[in-house]
Order: C-alpha cells, then sequence, then structure tokens
C-alpha cells in the first residue's frame, strides 16, 4: 500500500508541471517544417521522387499564397499565429524604430522579444498552455518570450551559421525524431535557410538552385526513413511549407533600375526609410511632406506607391502601428534603390503576393491526411487551424479558416469555435484555460496538487 502511494505522488508530482487539456500522449503528433523561399514550381524542372511521393501517399496543394510583405519574419509568423500581418506586428525582415532609426538585421531580431511579442500567441505558447510539449529549431520567432513564457526548447539560427551543409541536415532530423519518441514532444518546427540564399545569390533559374532542391529531396527522403526508423508512421503528422517565392531581379544595362533619390530628395523629405531591401520599401516623410513625397513617388517608373490609410483591404497592413505612413511595392523583379545602386541579390522576394513567382508550397502526410489529394491554392493564414485541429487544441483568435483545408483530412478535423476574423486588438483573455505562470503551468492545477500532496502525505503517515 505504501508503494502505491508513493507512485501516486510521484505522478502528482510529475503532473504538476502543466495542465492537459486531454491525454496528450494518446494524441498524435506534428512537424512544421519550413524551407526558406521554396518557390511553388521548383519541383518542376528537376527530379524529386521523394517530394513526388508525397503527392501519392499523402496531400500537395496546387501553391499557398504568403502574407503581404512577402518577406521570411512577417510570413512566418502569420503561419504560427494564424494572424494577419497588420494583427502581429511583424511587419518586416527588419526590428526597427522610426523615432531613433534603429535597424535590427534579421538574425539579430530571433532573440528580441520586444519585436515579436505583440498580443498574439504563437503555435507554441497556446500548445504548452493546453498540456502540450513544443520546440522551435531555428524557426522564426521561436527564441523569444511571450508574455513571459518561453517555447519549451528552442534552438536559434545564429550569424554565420552554414544553411546548406547536407550532414547537419540529417542531424536536426534525428535529433528531432528523437524529442517526439524519446521526450514525448507534440509540436516540433523546424526551419532550413535554403532554397532562399542560393535564390539570392545566384537567381531561381541558375543550376545551383536545381542543385539544392535534389538535396531538399534526398533531406525529405531521409526524414521518411527517420519517421519510420523511430516508430512514428502512425503517431506523427508533417506539413511541409515554406515562406515566400523568388523572381529574378531585372539589373542593368537590360533595364534601368530603381533609384528612389531621383525622384524625391531623401535627405530633405524622409525621416526614416528602409529601401536597399528588396522588392518593397517603407518610409517616414518630415512633417508636412507626407503628400510631396506620395507625389514625387507617384511619377516613378515600375513601382507602387501607397499612403498607409489607403493600402488595399487585401493586403491586410493598413491598420498595422508599426508600419511607417509610406509603401512602396516594386514591380515584379525590380529592386528599390535608396541613393545609389548597391543591391547585388540576383534573385529576390517582397514583390505583390499576387505574383505567381511569390507563391509557396504546401506538402503534408500522416496519420490525419488523406492519401493522393491535391487541394486548390489558399493562402498561408490557413495552416494555423489546420495545425490546431491536427493537435487537438483550442486555437487563439485568428484570421485564418479550418474549412479551407478540411477536405485535405480524412475525418474532417477536430471542430473551433473561436472567431476567425477578430478585430486588430489581440483578444485579452484565453480561450479556455486558466490564467498561466511564466513557466506555462496552471496555478488551478498546482493548488489542486497540492491538496493532493497533503492528502497522500497524511494517508502515508498514518500507515
Amino acid at each position: 500500500m505504501r508503494s502505491q502511494l508513493l507512485l501516486m505522488l510521484l505522478a502528482a508530482v510529475g503532473a504538476a508541471g502543466r495542465p492537459m487539456s486531454k491525454a496528450a500522449s494518446s494524441r498524435n503528433k506534428l512537424l512544421l517544417i519550413s524551407f526558406d523561399g521554396f518557390r511553388w514550381d521548383y519541383d518542376q524542372d528537376v527530379d524529386t521522387p521523394h517530394l513526388d511521393q508525397l503527392s501519392v501517399d499523402g496531400v500537395k496543394a496546387k501553391y499557398i499564397t504568403p502574407p503581404m510583405l512577402t518577406g521570411t519574419a512577417p510570413s512566418h509568423f502569420t503561419t504560427i499565429t494564424g494572424r494577419w500581418v497588420e494583427d502581429h506586428e511583424v511587419v518586416h525582415n527588419l526590428m526597427f524604430n522610426t523615432t531613433t532609426n534603429l535597424k535590427v538585421p534579421f538574425k539579430k531580431t530571433l532573440t528580441k522579444s520586444e519585436w515579436w511579442d505583440n498580443g498574439p500567441l504563437p503555435l507554441w505558447i497556446t500548445a504548452q498552455n493546453q498540456g502540450l510539449k513544443t520546440a522551435s529549431f531555428f524557426y522564426p520567432g521561436g527564441g523569444v518570450n511571450y508574455s513571459g513564457q518561453a517555447v519549451d526548447r528552442s534552438f536559434v539560427l545564429k550569424n554565420g551559421h552554414p544553411d546548406d551543409n547536407e550532414t547537419e541536415w540529417r542531424q536536426n532530423i534525428d535529433m528531432v525524431m528523437s524529442w517526439f519518441s524519446e521526450e514525448d514532444f507534440h509540436l516540433v518546427t523546424l526551419y532550413y535557410g535554403e532554397p532562399d540564399n542560393v535564390g539570392h545569390a545566384k537567381g531561381p533559374d541558375h543550376p545551383d538552385r536545381k542543385t539544392i532542391i535534389r538535396q531538399i529531396d534526398r533531406t525529405i527522403g531521409y526524414l521518411r526513413e527517420a519517421i519510420d526508423r523511430h516508430g512514428l508512421n502512425d503517431s506523427l503528422n508533417v506539413i511541409i511549407s515554406s515562406d515566400h517565392g523568388m523572381t529574378t531581379v531585372k539589373k542593368r544595362p537590360e533595364v534601368d533600375e530603381i533609384i528612389i533619390n531621383k525622384y524625391l530628395n531623401l535627405l530633405k523629405l524622409i525621416s526614416f526609410e528602409i529601401l536597399d531591401y528588396g522588392g518593397f520599401g517603407i518610409l517616414t516623410p518630415r512633417p508636412g511632406k507626407e503628400q510631396e513625397v506620395y507625389d514625387a513617388l507617384s511619377n516613378a517608373p515600375n513601382l507602387t506607391v501607397y499612403k498607409k490609410h489607403e493600402i488595399p483591404e487585401s493586403f491586410h497592413l493598413a491598420k498595422s502601428k508599426r508600419l511607417p505612413p509610406i509603401l512602396v511595392v516594386a514591380d515584379l523583379g525590380f529592386n528599390l534603390n535608396s541613393r545609389f545602386i548597391v543591391y547585388v541579390n540576383k534573385g529576390d522576394h517582397g514583390f505583390h503576393n499576387g505574383e505567381m513567382d511569390m507563391k509557396t508550397i504546401f506538402r503534408a502526410f500522416g496519420p490525419s491526411f488523406k492519401s493522393n489529394f491535391v487541394s486548390e491554392p489558399f493562402d498561408s493564414v490557413h495552416i494555423y487551424p489546420l495545425m490546431c485541429s491536427l493537435l487537438q487544441i483550442q486555437p487563439e483568435a485568428n484570421n485564418g479558416s479550418l474549412s479551407v483545408t478540411q477536405p485535405m483530412l480524412l475525418h474532417g478535423g477536430e471542430p473551433t469555435t473561436p472567431p476567425t476574423t477578430p478585430p486588430t486588438t489581440p483578444p485579452t483573455t484565453p480561450p479556455t484555460m486558466p490564467p498561466t505562470t511564466p513557466g506555462g503551468g496552471s496555478h488551478r492545477v498546482q493548488l489542486s496538487v497540492v491538496l493532493l500532496l497533503s492528502m497522500l502525505l497524511t494517508t502515508l503517515t498514518q500507515l
């Protein structure tokens, strides 16, 4: 009797860390993989037997549309929150401050909570608050705190880290599979920096891009072997996607490149700018100069200029508090130069998300997905409610809809009840869970455990 009570004590202590919404150990797990800059058609001019097999064994979307603006940080955070950019406020790869002119490079923002933590909770934290274990492996946004809560396990990409090491890619897969099979993680997000890098450096039509796609395909094959090796075929769902596409940059002498300072005096008229960064730019005019700036840029070729309050609703950007008053979007293939032509990329993104070159891939397979199913195109914002359904958790308010992706599921997915088109202001209370401590545990559960321990200890002393 005493030994049985001791086992009950140990079980109670183990449960104190985090509340369980269901029998978490019995539900399916989820791996989300992002290959940065994987354009929707990159597998069509390369022999990709493993990606082809995924289309037979699982689900393939014709393509998916990333949010405006088509950048790495904004797009990844839309996927992991299910919110448009104007709601989650990660509006650029660079962390910036229009008052101080601060500009922080992308990889240095990956540990800056103040850039990512703007109210909407990413899926890692929502899942943790409902009793699941989560991890982020290089995924943008996974290395910071949200309202004091950190992702259970997080590896953050560092400056200078090589993105194309195939041996390391396989090692990362082995590590993630061990988290699922040996440590009972439920959600892991895994990020790879290719084929984005080769697309920038060489252009999407270069033979080296095809080489890296073949490497990705081999990695998919290795992933499937690893899933089988770890006995996860019947319990692990996998989604493979990307953040944006890539297009060839038009350069002299074939075309006249855009130099903004030819059309307006940046020093005189602009107090803050981010230009020289691909296909889009943001500017803050000096007081009283907004109309002059707008008029001058309206006369510039190969670009479209928007006043913030006139940005098309379909961009889902106009309500952003962070976005400066002027947005500039270049025509496909034209980079925005500020004063001089300093841009060296041969391929780029950041262009209108309606352009086919900006569209991305979507593949999914596992016990919850149909086989040999081709989905119509959809916006990446809809991936979030799909992931919540696969994990059997209650989503935060989001801009997506499970109805978009339900046809690809074997049993239609778990029903969801929160509103799918929330106001820009994030919700002030979680949908289903009690308040949590920074460590993710529930005060209510902790109190119950204390009472249980007290009762068991009293019983032990009487034996």
